[in-house]
């Protein structure tokens, strides 16, 4: 009889923002906001600024306009990426088997982990307990046997919440959500359910074979097993990165090759960076550009042998933005990104090797060293310095 499994969900609270909640006193109990210029979009909102209807990935015009006093702070994402880590190394205490989906959110199997530390709620008690003392941040943890109803269950009291599904409360639990908490049901899904109508889960779960046929098709199954709550799906304990990147909003539309060319290598740059980090080359190289009218173009390019040098993706990135100026002549950009993909591992990780394709250059590593060592803004390239 195969033994059931015990799976958290573990969510940060409003991750970026309280972070600088923390960091920055005369910031705690405000509306604050994580993002770049008003002209990009709301990486993370507090709780405070969440009463005001500002969420993630809105405009930060609208955001702004929603709530005059809002605090806005720009990203420290090499901080968070710290902080990341030690929330990681308190999950890794208590089992191996740990999935994380972001920065600030994971699952963990803690099946085998029963006999050492105590139940399942147990464990999550402790890991609350443990990053709330290390961090001095929240979290909000689902349990459940499956990855589906743990991560519902890990929004359903949030901040600093603890929900707990077993097979008895299972439906007075799922049956009153709003369907769209079920992952993988949007707008245009959502619309077509309400016309039926479905609206709940348990709406979903009763709807007839009929029904669900005439919005899912060959998933209508599938879909009711969700809202049943059943999930096999296995926690995977290592993800393979599928692509990094780096992209910027400016403050004002970009119109001349030269600004452009500056940016692009700072963002080069960081996208190299974070391949280093990870011991990985990049086999592709992508540019992302966004004009004024929000129309977006992506163009890609092979690298041959793979790399993650910043001169190699930048010279890469060069020629694609070239390319694509050759398209568009005198077309403005508000938004520049460069980013890898079809990603391997750096077979030759060593700072006093040779400059390669892979591997990066020794200036790369020694400015890798330096920042490691005295962070992100320690040092620069000339060239990506504003002449101003």
């Amino acid at each position: 009889m195969t033994r059931e499994r015990r799976i958290l969900h573990v969510d940060m609270d409003a991750f970026y923002a309280s972070v600088e909640q923390r960091d920055d006193p005369s910031l705690r109990g405000k509306p604050v906001v994580v993002g770049g210029n008003t002209r990009g979009v709301v990486a993370a909102a507090s709780y405070e600024a969440r009463e005001f209807g500002i969420r993630s990935a809105m405009p930060m015009r609208d955001a702004l306009r929603r709530c005059p006093d809002l605090h806005r702070v720009p990203p420290r994402m090499s901080h968070y990426q710290d902080v990341s880590k030690e929330v990681f190394t308190i999950f890794r205490e208590f089992t191996p088997v740990v999935e994380g989906l972001s920065l600030d959110e994971a699952f963990l199997d803690v099946t085998e982990s029963l006999q050492l530390f105590g139940d399942e709620v147990a464990i999550a008690r402790e890991i609350k307990k443990r990053i709330l003392e290390r961090t001095r941040l929240t979290a909000s943890v689902g349990v459940a046997s499956n990855k589906l109803v743990a991560k519902i269950a890990s929004d359903l009291d949030k901040p600093d919440g603890l929900v707990v599904v077993t097979h008895e409360n299972m439906r007075e639990t799922l049956d009153p959500l709003p369907v769209q908490v079920i992952p993988g049901i949007g707008k245009e899904t959502l619309t077509r359910l309400r016309r039926i109508p479905i609206t709940t889960i348990k709406d979903l779960r009763l709807a007839s074979d009929g029904d669900l046929a005439s919005v899912f098709g060959r998933f209508a199954s599938r879909t009711r097993d969700r809202a049943f709550g059943i999930d096999d799906r296995p926690v995977v304990s290592s993800r393979a990165d599928k692509s990094i990147s780096a992209e910027e909003t400016f403050d004002r539309d970009l119109g001349e090759r030269k600004e452009m060319l500056r940016h692009l290598l700072r963002l080069s740059e960081r996208t190299a960076g974070r391949l280093r980090a990870r011991e990985l080359v990049a086999g592709t190289v992508q540019v992302k550009i966004r004009q004024a009218d929000f129309t977006t173009y992506t163009r890609q390019r092979s690298l041959r042998p793979p790399g993650n040098g910043t001169e190699t993706l930048y010279r890469a990135a060069t020629k694609l933005l070239d390319d694509w100026l050759g398209e568009f002549p005198g077309i403005e950009i508000r938004l520049l990104g460069v980013g890898g993909s079809d990603l391997t591992k750096d077979a030759q990780p060593d700072l006093f090797a040779p400059q390669m394709a892979a591997g990066g250059s020794q200036l790369d590593r020694t400015v890798d060293q330096i920042r490691d060592k005295f962070g992100d803004l320690s040092l620069g390239r000339a060239r990506t310095m504003d002449p101003d």
